[in-house]
């Protein structure tokens, strides 16, 4: 049965026509066309299609897009700047090398963006908590938490600066 979902999606508001079965997933990148988000495993366990709802990063193969109702859901599209240009998180993942296959790192970047957003500062061990829900085959991480560390502490600098 097809049901009505109000959505904001990278900051445009979307209205669309679902199966109430339908995955966030499916309809990000198969109805929308947001490749950023990569079907992996589909039970939420890969991390390769996080996605933020509501600053929250979500796995989207395992939430519904009825349950996005009157939400805002940002991809690795809705990153960029007015002109095109990367984001801070983007640039430190390809200034890290933190990028191989690229298959998992829309998915990292994601939630790197919701640990951003905190304001908080992370040490490594935690970072590596953090992303635990993400598989990569090709990095080995290294490359992935020096990136992540670099955009928090320079996060973390620039808003304790701007608060004292």
């Amino acid at each position: 049965m097809l049901k009505i979902v109000h959505m904001k999606v990278n900051g445009k508001d979307v209205e669309l026509a679902v199966d109430e079965r339908e995955s966030l997933l499916d309809t990000l990148r198969q109805r929308m066309g947001l490749t950023s988000v990569k079907k992996g495993c589909e039970v939420g366990e890969c991390g390769a299609c996080t996605v933020l709802v509501n600053g929250e990063a979500i796995d989207s193969c395992i939430y519904m897009t009825l349950w996005a109702e009157g939400k805002s859901v940002m991809t690795v599209e809705g990153l960029k700047g007015p002109n095109g240009e990367l984001s801070p998180i983007q640039k430190a993942f390809i200034e890290e090398a933190a990028v191989q296959c690229g298959f998992c790192t829309p998915g990292l970047i994601m939630s790197a963006v919701e640990i951003v957003g905190t304001g908080k500062k992370y040490n490594r061990e935690e970072l590596k908590k953090l992303i635990s829900g993400h598989l990569c085959r090709c990095t080995g991480y290294e490359n992935i938490l020096n990136a992540m560390e670099r955009i928090v502490e320079e996060v973390y600098q620039i808003s304790h600066k701007t608060n004292s």
